[in-house]
């Protein structure tokens, strides 16, 4: 079986000499999620900024769907079409309607009609659970809806992959559960996802496999039940027991 995503031995040095991401290797197979958890300034979200190429990195290969990213010449904006990402800030665009930002990238970048890309729009903001919020502007959304309407946005451009980075983080406790509702829904329905999160119970929950992440490197790697029943590293078993 291909992957969808192949990660060859990246690396990311930030200025300063502070290395973010060592010797990183990993494949990502379709309808596979795929969970990164780790201390912060482990270099996770590095690494999905890295895969989506909104951060360079000093040496590697990201291949993304058969396309090789580092390759010059490589139609970086047509391979991010397939990639959707989905930050810990809502990144809405505060002074456009939610419908207005679900349609935006469809009808700039894929050429749709205004028709084909609001009916997309609508049917994924019923799909997230806010259908009745299309007209309003971000400001008026809580952070829940926000970040509901922020996945719908990504999802309105057909992605193959989705990427999460950290996405219940900046919400309040209890609207993170119903974003993650709507994470597991596309696990269910055979979405390709890598998420960097800090909500163990989900990741016990969704993924197929599990990464530890310290200090720029991969730790330990499994299954959720190995890695949160039967940990083998030492520095694992020290992130869980503070975090379970």
């Amino acid at each position: 079986m291909s992957s969808l995503i192949t990660i060859k031995d990246i690396t990311k040095t930030f200025p300063g000499g502070v290395t973010a991401v060592q010797s990183f290797t990993q494949d990502v197979y379709a309808k596979e999620v795929l969970i990164i958890i780790g201390p912060s300034g482990s270099g996770k979200s590095t690494v999905l900024r890295i895969i989506n190429q909104l951060e360079t990195h000093d040496h590697g290969e990201v291949i993304i769907d058969g396309v090789n990213l580092t390759t010059h010449g490589t139609n970086i904006n047509k391979v991010r079409e397939e990639v959707g990402m989905v930050f810990q800030s809502f990144n809405l665009f505060p002074h456009k309607t939610i419908l207005q930002n679900l349609t935006l990238g469809p009808m700039v970048v894929k050429k749709e009609s205004k028709e084909v890309a609001q009916k997309r729009a609508r049917e994924l903001l019923a799909k997230v659970g806010i259908e009745d919020q299309a007209h309003k502007y971000p400001s008026q959304l809580s952070g829940g809806q926000q970040q509901r309407a922020a996945i719908a946005r990504a999802l309105a451009m057909e992605p193959k992959i989705m990427l999460f980075d950290e996405p219940t983080s900046a919400l309040d406790p209890e609207m993170v559960g119903e974003v993650l509702e709507i994470m597991k829904l596309l696990a269910r329905e055979g979405m390709t996802m890598v998420c960097v999160t800090h909500e163990m119970g989900f990741a016990r929950e969704v993924a197929h496999r599990v990464i530890f992440m310290d200090q720029g490197e991969i730790v330990e790697e499994g299954t959720p039940t190995e890695i949160f029943n039967n940990p083998q590293h030492k520095r694992t078993q020290l992130f869980l027991s503070q975090v379970l």
